[in-house]
């Protein structure tokens, strides 16, 4: 579904909510913590936009309905439904969330997708970083874990798509200079790597935006939040799914954190990968 279909469909949702809930506008805007106009301009038929994720999650929390539904990626959970999506999911980490991934970002385009890596970003892997990573720690097949990377970068370079992603500087270093897990990547191999992240983060900024914090202040498991449709927390061989609307919450306040945090930020970055490629030779 193309972005203008699905704010097209909330709106049509988000009537329906109003319809029923028997406010008048003035009333149902307040419910949500939002002003009149604010909520008229989501209604307006000119607008191109699905609101702020936490106006989403208000209007779902608020009036008893399910965020899938009222972005249109679900039929279940309709008015009067009183659906209340599963809490949290804990299954082992397969092929099968890897497409799953690719469908909860397809699904989240027009919203922030906030996202932690475990080692570095999947959508700027090189294949040798990815068959390296794979041969550590990969079930199924090499070429799928690198075909699911380049889908990674062509869902980011979709129209719409807003991407932010936080790693330690500690992290990124030890992978340039070949320590701990990369001991074992070839030295060119880890500069082209180098070489190809500044190459796209040029070319995908500002939809893409690399933030780097010091690892010697805090700490970070790897996590995605999908706007304000889920996030999946990855825990080794084991990934959690968070549905709940206050859980999606303080994940997205602790990624924020991370960005206050941060000691180089996308505009830096191109300098600070040219420093290690450097640090490399």
């Amino acid at each position: 579904m193309k972005l203008q279909e699905r704010v097209t469909l909330f709106q049509q949702r988000l009537q329906q909510v109003i319809t029923q809930s028997g406010m008048n506008r003035s009333s149902f805007a307040s419910s949500i913590s939002v002003d009149r106009s604010t909520l008229s301009q989501l209604l307006s038929p000119e607008n191109v936009r699905l609101p702020r994720a936490d106006t989403v999650a208000s209007i779902a929390e608020k009036h008893q309905i399910s965020i899938d539904w009222l972005l249109g990626l679900t039929q279940q959970g309709s008015l009067g439904a009183n659906i209340v999506p599963e809490a949290l999911q804990v299954d082992d980490y397969s092929t099968s969330i890897l497409e799953k991934y690719l469908e909860w970002y397809r699904e989240a385009i027009g919203y922030k997708i906030r996202y932690v890596p475990t080692t570095l970003p999947d959508l700027l892997k090189t294949e040798a970083v990815a068959e390296y990573e794979f041969n550590r720690y990969g079930s199924g097949k090499v070429d799928q874990s690198v075909r699911d990377n380049q889908l990674l970068l062509l869902q980011q370079r979709h129209p719409g798509s807003e991407l932010e992603t936080s790693l330690s500087l500690q992290s990124l270093r030890s992978f340039a200079l070949g320590q701990g897990i990369w001991q074992g990547l070839k030295v060119q191999s880890r500069i082209e790597q180098l070489q190809r992240m500044i190459v796209l983060t040029d070319e995908l900024y500002p939809g893409f935006r690399w933030f780097l914090y010091d690892g010697k202040e805090t700490y970070s498991s790897s996590f995605t939040i999908f706007g304000p449709l889920r996030a999946t927390l990855f825990l080794g061989h084991l990934y959690v799914v968070v549905n709940s609307i206050e859980h999606i919450r303080k994940l997205t306040v602790r990624f924020d954190d991370l960005i206050r945090m941060a000691i180089v930020h996308p505009h830096e970055i191109h300098k600070t990968l040219e420093g290690l490629i450097d640090e490399c030779q």
